[in-house]
């Protein structure tokens, strides 16, 4: 195969990371590019497709600069992206509308009414749920953020769109086209559409859970997993990129699976947690792991179709981004310097887009308590960081009762927040678990470099080659005796103060 390098790009919410990664799994050169998200009234978020390609191209053009001659060495591209959105596409794949990302909750109550009925447990009706539950081992989001609710709204409001639609893809599936002409879907993609059976050895479209959408299976891409490769570049794409047309592509995975490869965290019950617009904690399990009155579960991942428990949480960066912005700034250091915790700081819960794990709610909404007139923009800050960490505690008290969970040692933590000393020595407090973080802002790109590991030569499987990941440790942080039972005295009252948020709501 032509070259030694490969590129890695990891399309997240606000922007794409853009690698060069070698055989030792180094970042040679990186870019970043940032593309708009459109937020309106009403629970939109939408991005427009071509923005994303935009980005990419942009990347490309700055690594060029610097690796001169990237185009002679770079033999295999492949993406990560974020998944749960939906995009239109035309038998071209070309979108026909905006993309509706993951943080599009428009369809919230349509996704409540489809879902429910009589007789009904936890806002499902029983015989749907048994149903969602047998093959797909779980069911849609009541918050309206997959693609179930997602197409349910297509169908409502712009059936003129979706007569035109060939495709019904997700983010990473529209990139891997435009690079390739060829149209795939990943495992995880598939899995959260709630259409795709989940059985091992049985993975693929089930025409039975697609009839409960009204969608038929020739508008869904084929599932492959994340190291096969699709093709190569088109000669549009290579001449975009600035790459040779011999390039191979990837089918590429999810922001999750890659996350999880990136972690070094591959053994079956290791966890990490990923902290970045969003947060979440995941890890490989044997099989398949369902928590419905915790609204999480294991979906079928990219690698080999090995079941990966994903909690995830709605708030955590874009939280403490909006906490800065309220008290008046904007600078990226905004929490650095907020002063020690006080004892009589207010209580912050961080649900300023609804939340998913443990308790599935669209309509929750984000406030403070216990405010005095002495409490300061500081104060604020350090409630934020507090309750986005406490959050996670929360959640983490209902997946840590999974069998088989690894409970000794360090939890790695990844993600652009995870580079914040303030954030993750809170998070080792509240967890009262040693912290390790791992390669922070570029763990997903470098997750996403792994898939290339066999295709390259670089190891026998991308979780081989992900493994060696685990001891690249960036910073460690221990939990301070005083503060994790200060923390413990302040979770035990944020609890009631949660149960009667929780009650406003129901």
């Amino acid at each position: 195969m032509q070259g030694d390098l490969v590129i890695s790009a990891d399309f997240g919410t606000s922007g794409v990371k853009v690698g060069v990664v070698d055989g030792d799994l180094n970042v040679v050169a990186r870019a970043t590019a940032q593309y708009p998200l459109n937020l309106a009234p009403g629970g939109i978020a939408e991005q427009t497709p071509d923005d994303w390609w935009g980005g990419l191209t942009r990347a490309l053009s700055d690594l060029r600069t610097q690796v001169p001659d990237l185009r002679d060495r770079a033999a295999v591209l492949v993406f990560s992206a974020q998944i749960c959105g939906l995009i239109c596409a035309d038998e071209n794949g070309t979108a026909l509308r905006p993309c509706m990302t993951w943080l599009d909750k428009r369809a919230g109550s349509l996704a409540q009414a489809f879902i429910g009925g009589f007789p009904q447990v936890h806002g499902y009706q029983l015989t749907k749920l048994a149903r969602w539950l047998r093959y797909a081992n779980g069911a849609p989001a009541k918050n309206g953020m997959d693609a179930t609710a997602k197409i349910l709204w297509m169908q409502r409001h712009e059936p003129e769109i979706m007569t035109r639609t060939r495709w019904l893809i997700d983010a990473k599936d529209w990139l891997v086209h435009r690079a390739t002409g060829v149209m795939t879907t990943s495992p995880e993609s598939a899995n959260l559409t709630w259409m795709m059976d989940s059985r091992r050895g049985r993975e693929g479209w089930s025409q039975h859970l697609a009839g409960m959408l009204n969608v038929s299976l020739e508008k869904l891409a084929p599932i492959t997993t994340a190291d096969t490769v699709v093709e190569t570049l088109t000669p549009q794409a290579a001449a975009e990129l600035g790459l040779d047309p011999a390039v191979r592509v990837l089918a590429g995975t999810s922001d999750v699976t890659a996350g999880a490869l990136g972690s070094g965290e591959v053994e079956d019950g290791a966890l990490h947690i990923s902290l970045a617009t969003s947060a979440w904690i995941a890890g490989f399990f044997p099989d398949r792991r369902l928590n419905v009155p915790a609204s999480y579960a294991t979906v079928t991942s990219g690698l080999d179709m090995r079941p990966l428990l994903i909690a995830s949480q709605e708030n955590a960066g874009s939280a403490l981004d909006w906490a800065a912005r309220i008290t008046g700034t904007t600078d990226g250091h905004a929490l650095d310097a907020i002063g020690s915790p006080q004892p009589d700081d207010p209580f912050f819960l961080p649900w300023l887009a609804g939340e998913k794990v443990p308790t599935d709610n669209d309509a929750l909404r984000g406030t403070f308590f216990d405010l005095s007139l002495h409490h300061d923009a500081d104060a604020l800050r350090r409630a934020a960081v507090e309750g986005v960490a406490l959050n996670l505690k929360w959640a983490m008290s209902k997946v840590s009762r999974e069998k088989g969970l690894r409970t000794n040692g360090a939890i790695t933590l990844i993600g652009g927040m995870a580079a914040n000393p303030r954030v993750a020595q809170t998070l080792a407090d509240a967890l009262n678990r040693d912290i390790r973080v791992g390669e922070a802002r570029h763990a997903g790109m470098l997750g996403t470099a792994t898939l290339a590991a066999s295709v390259m030569g670089w190891a026998t499987s991308p979780a081989v080659a992900a493994a060696r990941l685990r001891s690249r440790t960036t910073a460690h942080f221990t939990p301070d005796p005083a503060r994790v039972q200060a923390l413990e005295d302040r979770s035990v009252r944020l609890g009631k103060l949660r149960k009667h948020a929780l009650r406003s709501y129901s």
